[in-house]
Formats: structure tokens, sequence, C-alpha cells
């Protein structure tokens, strides 16, 4: 899976995040742009200060956040959104599924089955979206 930067080049792949990075990540979404301090601070001292700014120093080098020096200390923003984020994950991930299935078929199939069985209503907005891909796949012949 590919991130684009902001300026439109390309990041390296971006794997699925630990526990404690998608934490700082879905803060991070919530609050905007933060410091280490900021974060340290609103988890109640749980970690340590270290293990934070260690963290999102891995999260600014794996492309998900920028940073900007503000005095001796780096402040981070966000450089996908979360929706953005989830999106191209489960991209990704399904197109790991759909490589490795040895049926395509039985793929699908546990899909709509699963949609089916937990919501009834995703399973319309699926079949809406199957109809407007068949739609536009028609239009661009």
């Amino acid at each position: 899976m590919w991130l684009k930067r902001k300026s439109g080049a390309r990041q390296a792949p971006v794997e699925q995040l630990g526990a404690l990075e998608s934490e700082l990540m879905e803060r991070i979404w919530a609050r905007g742009e933060t410091s280490v301090r900021d974060l340290h601070d609103e988890i109640a001292s749980r970690l340590a200060y270290t293990t934070v700014m260690t963290t999102l120093d891995r999260l600014f080098k794996k492309g998900l956040l920028d940073r900007r020096a503000v005095g001796r200390a780096f402040h981070y923003t966000a450089r996908v959104s979360k929706h953005d984020y989830d999106q191209q994950l489960t991209q990704h991930l399904l197109g790991i599924a759909v490589e490795e299935s040895g049926s395509k078929q039985a793929l699908l199939s546990c899909f709509v089955d699963y949609v089916s069985d937990s919501d009834r209503k995703l399973l319309d907005e699926l079949d809406e979206l199957i109809k407007a891909k068949k739609r536009s796949l028609r239009a661009s012949r």
C-alpha cells in the first residue's frame, strides 16, 4: 500500500499499526497538531516521555506524520486523514486476501455472508455500490 504525501510524492508502504502507534494516531487525528509533551500529559504519564517521543518519531519516519520545530520541540500533525488511512489499509488488506485466496469466488461469498449476517443495511449499501460501479464501467467504454 502506498500513501501519497500532500505534495504528491509516494511514500514507502505502510503496514498496520501497533497498539501504541494506533492509540497515538487516534489522539493526533482527534486533536490536530500536538507535541510530545501534550500527548504525554494527556495519557496521564502511563508511558515514559521518551516512549511517546520515539513512537511519534517512528510514525513520522513511516510517513504518517508531519512535524515542525517549535522552539526545542517538534509539533506533529497527521499527514493522512483517519478516513484515508483506514481506506488505504482496508484496500491493502483486501488486496492481499484476493491475491492469496485460492478461490476468489469463495472469498467473495464469505464476504457477502459476513456482511449479511452482521448488517442487512450494509448489504443493501454493498448492492448499491456494485450497481454504481457497473454503471461507471459501462459509461467509460
